[in-house]
C-alpha cells in the first residue's frame, strides 16, 4: 500500500472513531425530525440500540412531554427561521424510562435551492450542570429566606424603638414622626423616645446610629433603653449621654451614634428645657417674633471617645415656643447633588408654626417632596414646646 493511501485510510478511520466516540452525542435527522444517523456516545447516554432509533424514531419522540411542547413551539420554529439553536436545555427519556438532562446545539443545513436538507444536533450530558444549578437556586432561596427573616426581625425590633404616638402632657405640645429610608420599608438606626420621670419631668431622646440594617436597629434599641435607665438618676442630659457612651464602648458594638437628650421640667408654672448633644445638630428654638436659632452645642460622637465633650444648655420656654429636633435624614436629604439643608428646614418650620404637629407634618412633607418621595436616609422628627400660639 502506498504511503498516501495508508494515511488516507488512517484519517478515515480516525474520523469515524471521532464521530462515534466523541465526548458528546451526535445525531442527524430529516427536517421533520426523523433520526437518520446517531453516534455511539448518544446511544451510551440514552441506552437505546441504533436499530431502535435510526429510521424509526423522531428526535422529539425522545423528549419528555414538556420538552415535546417546547420543541414544537420554540425549538423547531427557531431552527427554521434562524438555521440554528444553541444551548437549549431539555430532558431526554432514556430507554429505561429515566430522564437525562441535556443541552442541545443544532444546525439546519439547506440544499442549494434553500430547501431544508438535514438537521445536525450535538447533545451534551448536563446532569452535573443541572445539579450545580439546583444547588445554586437552593442556596439563593435559603439566602433570600434568611435575609427576609432577618429583615422581619429587624422591623419588629424597630417597631419597639418608635413609640406609637407621643404622650399627652398637660401644658406641653408634643409631636413626632419617623420615616424609614427608601420607599418607607427599609430598616435603619434612627430612633426617638419621650417618657416621664418620677418627679414629673419629661425626657426626649432622639438619635441616629451609624449604618442601616439589623445591627443598626440592635444598637438603636440598646441606646434607647440605656437613655431610659440612665435618665432615672441623671440631673443633666449630659450625664445620660456619658452613660450611653460608656455602654457603647464597653459592649464593643462597633457602632457609634449621634444623640440629643432634652429634659423638660416645670418650675413655678414655666417650663425649663435643658439639652445636651452628642455629635448631633442642636435643636432649633422657635420663638414668637424672632428668627429661628440653634439651641445648644453639637458635642462629640457617642461611642467613639472615652471622654466625650458634652455641654448642657438651658432655656425657659414660654407659651407658643418650641424646640425642633431632627436627625440628619432631614438636612442631608438629597436631590441629585443638592441637599435639603438647614435653610429649607428653617423655612418648613416657619411656614407651619400653628402647632407641634403642623411643624412635624410640614417638615416631613417638604423633605419627602424634595426627594421625590424616596428618602435617602431615615428621618426622625420631634417637636416639643409649651402649649400656646407660636409665630415666627
Amino acid at each position: 500500500m502506498a504511503r498516501e493511501d495508508f494515511y488516507a485510510a488512517l484519517l478515515d478511520d480516525d474520523a469515524e472513531k471521532l464521530y462515534e466516540q466523541a465526548p458528546c452525542g451526535y445525531l442527524s435527522t430529516t427536517p421533520d425530525g426523523l433520526i437518520i444517523k446517531v453516534n455511539q456516545t448518544f446511544l451510551t447516554l440514552t441506552g437505546y440500540r441504533r436499530d431502535d432509533l435510526v429510521g424509526r424514531r423522531a428526535f422529539a419522540d425522545l423528549l419528555t412531554a414538556g420538552g415535546r411542547i417546547y420543541h414544537e413551539t420554540h425549538y423547531a420554529p427557531m431552527l427554521r427561521l434562524q438555521g440554528k439553536a444553541r444551548e437549549i436545555a431539555l430532558d431526554l427519556v432514556r430507554a429505561d424510562g429515566s430522564k437525562l438532562p441535556v443541552l442541545v446545539n443544532s444546525v439546519l443545513e439547506r440544499l442549494d435551492d434553500g430547501a431544508p436538507a438535514v438537521v445536525r444536533t450535538a447533545v451534551f450530558d448536563a446532569t452535573e450542570r443541572r445539579a450545580y444549578e439546583r444547588e445554586l437556586l437552593q442556596a439563593k432561596r435559603r439566602a433570600e429566606e434568611s435575609e427576609a427573616h432577618a429583615t422581619d426581625l429587624a422591623r419588629t425590633l424597630q417597631q419597639t424603638l418608635i413609640p406609637p404616638a407621643p404622650p399627652e402632657i398637660p401644658g406641653l405640645d408634643i409631636a413626632a414622626a419617623y420615616r424609614p429610608a427608601g420607599a418607607g420599608d427599609e430598616v435603619g438606626g434612627d430612633f426617638y423616645d419621650i417618657f416621664e420621670l418620677s418627679d414629673g419631668s419629661w425626657v426626649v431622646g432622639l438619635g441616629d446610629v451609624r449604618g442601616k440594617g439589623v445591627q443598626a436597629a440592635v444598637v438603636a434599641a440598646l441606646a434607647r433603653h440605656t437613655i431610659r435607665a440612665a435618665a432615672v438618676r441623671a440631673r443633666q442630659p449630659s450625664e445620660v449621654l456619658r452613660v450611653l457612651n460608656t455602654v457603647l464602648l464597653r459592649d464593643d458594638v462597633d457602632r457609634y451614634c449621634t444623640v440629643v437628650v432634652l429634659f423638660l421640667r416645670r418650675v413655678d408654672n414655666v417650663w425649663e428645657a435643658i439639652v445636651s448633644c452628642g455629635g448631633h445638630a442642636p435643636p432649633l428654638l422657635v420663638r414668637s417674633g424672632r428668627e429661628l436659632s440653634a439651641f445648644g452645642e453639637p458635642g462629640t460622637l457617642i461611642g467613639v471617645f472615652d471622654e466625650p465633650e458634652l455641654v448642657d444648655t438651658g432655656v425657659t420656654l414660654k407659651a407658643g415656643e418650641s424646640l425642633v429636633l431632627t436627625t440628619d435624614g432631614v438636612t442631608e436629604g438629597r436631590r441629585g447633588r443638592e441637599f435639603f439643608g438647614e435653610s429649607r428646614l428653617a423655612a418648613a418650620v416657619a411656614a407651619n408654626c400653628g402647632s407641634a404637629q403642623s411643624i412635624v407634618d410640614g417638615i416631613l412633607a417638604d423633605v419627602l417632596a424634595f426627594q421625590g418621595g424616596h428618602a435617602r436616609d431615615d428621618i426622625a422628627i420631634v417637636v416639643a414646646g409649651v402649649a400656646g400660639v407660636a409665630g415666627v
